[in-house]
């Protein structure tokens, strides 16, 4: 199975954007499905999750209430909503698959996507 996740770009601070993981050569109704990302010298650090088949979602603490994940496990896609953006969610993002029913650590991961780039500017 391959991820690739798109949808990033260049958006003023307080702006949305909706980022797209899509799934190829497996359905992704079994994967619990995370969002990561990565700033410029930092480590990846977890954004977000749904569990598998749907349904439930987790945040960390510094996207709560602007960032949303849904799925559409027809089309093989989650996305990534997000809104009011801060110039500190400028990064690198991937989506990531585990086989397990909910996964919070980049550890329990171990089907990954190529990054798409978010900048936010001031």
């Amino acid at each position: 199975v391959q991820l690739q996740a798109s949808g990033g770009g260049l958006v003023q601070a307080g702006g949305s954007l909706r980022l797209s993981c899509a799934a190829s050569g497996r359905t992704f109704s079994s994967l619990a499905v995370g969002w990561f990302r990565q700033a410029p010298g930092k480590d990846v650090d977890f954004v977000g999750c749904i569990i598998w088949g749907g349904g439930s979602t987790y945040y960390t603490d510094s996207v709560k209430g602007r960032f949303t994940i849904s799925r559409d496990n027809a089309k093989n896609t989650v996305y990534l909503q997000m809104n009011s953006l801060k110039p500190e969610d400028t990064a690198v993002y991937y989506c990531a698959g585990s086989p397990k029913y909910i996964a919070l650590t980049r550890h329990e991961y171990n089907l990954w996507g190529q990054g798409t780039q978010v900048t936010v500017s001031s």
